[in-house]
């Protein structure tokens, strides 16, 4: 078949990669003039199935109220009118039980999973080079509260067997040597050893080219204005190109697939949660990560990608908006400053931010949309990084008409009745 992937982020480059696999002719179409230029430009850099939980959780809302008062706090939320902000917001605490955070988080840790695994393979067939590590990821706590916190993550992480380390401050300094000279911030941690890191942009970019070796084509500076439907399918996407038809259509838009889907009468609950990162250049290598630590203080990752530091975090519910606030780089200076004072150069830090596309119950959406012909691959949040070889892989399945290697039934459209 032909088909056109709506959006060049790292889950549209992965879709098409593994359409092109299966044989079929490919056409991935970009606003922008390259792959990987908006949310998957410069993200924390961390591949972590282990972290794959959903953010509406029991607890949430208390968590947040205090969140919203911290100089350094991980949440802010800029209200305006919008009817979709305030839907999206309401979904989500309703979401916020213990049996809700169970289901959605068995939706999410199989294709976490999967997709670490697809991507490990990946890389070995494919020899594609990203700045990737595979040195695990360190969570870190600063106070004795946070470390009598985590019965209930180790339970969840036993229940889904995913490995894990239980470390005290020295523990934490062996995984993590240059922690040693802040030894007095440190109360415990936990570390997550399956875990990877990698640049994703370098990532998409690289995968974009193996991908049009083996025949994809792509738009890059095409813009995508309408899907046209007659009777019950997609007959073709109106773009700045002109007409373009396929046999088969996939949205990986993130943020912006609802907007494009809501003329199509279809309600996707996806919200942009926008995320900052700095990427500061290393000076002193051994004062720097050796992977991800996360500062669970602040919700802050620090990576190491090749000669970078990448900070990334803060969750800010304000619409599309992309401007950047300097409190946001505040916070993350103020991280980096203080686990890793040596490591880099933070006068010289690039600033950065972009929208997460998230769901209100956490797992992304993937599969049919109801539509004849048109296919979804969206709603990934904080985890397009980590799930996107896995959900390439799946729609690619599923439209080819193979059944996925695992079972992807309930990270459907239709879950939202």
């Amino acid at each position: 078949m032909k088909v056109l992937v709506l959006g060049s982020g790292v889950i549209g480059v992965t879709t098409a990669y593994y359409l092109a696999q299966a044989g079929h002719e490919v056409e991935v179409i970009d606003r922008q003039s390259g792959p990987a230029l908006e949310t998957s430009f410069a993200n924390a850099g961390e591949v972590s199935p282990g972290y794959s939980s959903p953010w509406a959780g029991p607890g949430i809302p208390l968590k947040a109220i205090k969140w919203l008062l911290m100089r350094h706090g991980p949440l802010v939320v800029r209200p305006k009118f919008d009817p979709a902000m305030w839907s999206w917001l309401l979904k989500m605490l309703r979401n916020c039980t213990s049996a809700r955070y169970a289901i959605n988080k068995a939706r999410m840790v199989p294709i976490a999973e999967y997709s670490r695994d697809s991507l490990r393979a990946l890389r070995q067939e494919t020899g594609i080079a990203y700045d990737e590590r595979s040195r695990g990821t360190l969570q870190l706590f600063r106070t004795q509260a946070q470390v009598d916190g985590t019965g209930g993550d180790i339970e969840v992480l036993k229940q889904f067997g995913v490995p894990f380390e239980v470390l005290d401050p020295a523990g934490c300094i062996v995984a993590e040597p240059a922690l040693a000279k802040v030894r007095d911030k440190i109360k415990g941690g936990l570390r997550l050893p399956g875990d990877e890191t990698g640049d994703c942009q370098m990532f998409t970019e690289r995968l974009a080219a193996l991908c049009a070796g083996r025949g994809v084509k792509f738009r890059f500076g095409t813009a995508i204005d309408k899907i046209l439907v007659s009777g019950k399918a997609v007959t073709g996407v109106a773009t700045g190109a002109g007409l373009l038809t396929a046999d088969a259509y996939v949205v990986a838009l993130g943020s912006y697939s609802p907007i494009l889907l809501r003329p199509l009468g279809l309600s996707v609950p996806v919200y942009p949660v926008k995320g900052y990162s700095i990427t500061v250049p290393i000076t002193n290598p051994d004062g720097a990560p050796v992977s991800t630590v996360m500062d669970e203080s602040y919700k802050v990752a620090i990576t190491r990608l090749g000669d970078r530091i990448r900070a990334g975090g803060t969750a800010e519910i304000s619409g599309y908006d992309l401007r950047l606030h300097d409190a946001r780089r505040d916070t993350l200076e103020h991280s980096v400053g203080e686990l890793f004072p040596n490591g880099g150069s933070l006068k010289d830090a690039t600033f950065w931010c972009g929208l997460r596309p998230m769901t209100p119950d956490g797992p992304p959406i993937i599969g049919e949309s109801g539509v004849g012909r048109l296919f979804l691959n969206t709603g990934h949040g904080t985890l397009g990084w980590t799930m996107a070889c896995g959900s390439g892989r799946v729609i690619a399945d599923i439209i080819t008409g193979r059944k996925p290697e695992i079972d992807v039934g309930e990270l459907g459209l239709s879950r939202y009745g």
